[in-house]
């Protein structure tokens, strides 16, 4: 069978593997349509060699059919429309013991710490599925775990409805935590550099600003009448935003980082004093988030034709690589099964 290899930085090649049957408590899954994301990037980059051992298969945006279970598991059947939950956790470390598996202190981010979705046959846990509705194409269900991602941004800010609300970075994480929060009653602006992406984002119907051309925080003040946003989502991972972003929250408001930030930024903590600033990490998602996503992609609350740019072959991952870096793609998928998707 086919599947993706990362070999080292910028190398990708396409390898014929031994396909084997899924073991006791697995499934296997043909895989229909994988999402690249910029954790993915990373991996392209080199910037993650530390962690992932060499040659990886990558990818953990999803959805496909089940093709075959294994010994032991129950509920799911061949012909099954899934997507998985790419996380595996220990179950014994303090951090599971204390109700927070998702972010297991030994976690194993399937996809990127063990083989992931790029290959045409996938065996995976059967604790990691998460069903899919048959009236949901395939190609829109491989959204749903990045959904997840701002289902659980959103839950982790604990905004209101009325709440008014900024996303620094308008990528494709930046667009789903805006689409969430103003589905929850917020009114959302996104700041972002790139012109082609604001114009894609106004589309949609948010308020944008340019950060080169306006001063952020003169921008939200008059928004607000001078009190400032409610939430800051920090999505952008740029030094620029970080320093700016605790001059945005009101009184007591709320800075949520979702960007993984390569290095340690320089924050302004004079500001989180004077303004008694809640700062908040939030990290992948838990199962309710998953389900919560389905429910999201599946009501046509996110707009996925506006967000899918491409849907290329295995073989065209370094050209989509190339386009999401350039900002020219918002979301690449890959047919992975070789349907014929492929724009």
């Amino acid at each position: 069978m086919r599947a993706l290899q990362y070999l080292s930085a910028q190398q990708l090649a396409v390898a014929d593997v031994p396909e084997r049957p899924p073991g006791s408590g697995e499934v296997q899954i043909s895989v229909a349509f994988a999402g690249l994301c910029g954790t993915d990037l990373h991996i392209y980059h080199g910037h993650m060699d530390a962690r992932v051992a060499t040659p990886l298969t990558f990818g953990h945006e999803m959805s496909g059919v089940i093709t075959a279970v294994g010994e032991g598991v129950e509920n799911w059947i061949e012909g099954d429309r899934v997507t998985v939950m790419p996380l595996s956790w220990d179950g014994t470390c303090p951090a599971c013991l204390a109700g927070n598996e998702h972010i297991c202190q030994n976690l194993d981010f399937i996809g990127i710490d063990s083989p992931g979705a790029l290959q045409e046959r996938w065996n995976v846990p059967q604790e990691t599925l998460v069903r899919l509705p048959a009236s949901l194409a395939l190609d829109e269900a491989a959204l749903v775990e990045p959904v997840a991602v701002a289902v659980h941004d959103v839950r982790r800010s604990e905004l209101a409805p009325g709440d008014r609300v900024v996303v620094l970075g308008g990528g494709p994480i930046g667009v789903l935590i805006a689409t969430v929060a103003r589905h929850e009653g917020a009114e959302v602006v996104v700041v972002e550099l790139d012109e082609r992406r604001r114009a894609q984002i106004a589309d949609l119907g948010f308020r944008t600003l340019d950060p080169a051309a306006q001063d952020l925080t003169q921008a939200v003040n008059e928004w607000t009448a001078d009190a400032g946003a409610d939430v800051v989502f920090e999505v952008s991972g740029a030094a620029a935003a970080v320093a700016s972003a605790t001059s945005l929250p009101k009184v007591r408001g709320t800075l949520v980082v979702v960007a993984i930030h390569p290095q340690p930024r320089a924050v302004d903590l004079q500001r989180v004093f004077w303004r008694e600033l809640r700062i908040l990490g939030a990290r992948v998602y838990t199962r309710a988030d998953f389900e919560r996503a389905v429910e999201l992609v599946a009501d046509g609350v996110i707009p996925t034709s506006a967000l899918i740019s491409r849907i290329v072959d295995l073989a065209q991952t370094d050209e989509a690589f190339a386009a999401l870096e350039s900002g020219k793609a918002m979301k690449v998928l890959v047919d992975v099964a070789g349907t014929g998707a492929v724009r």
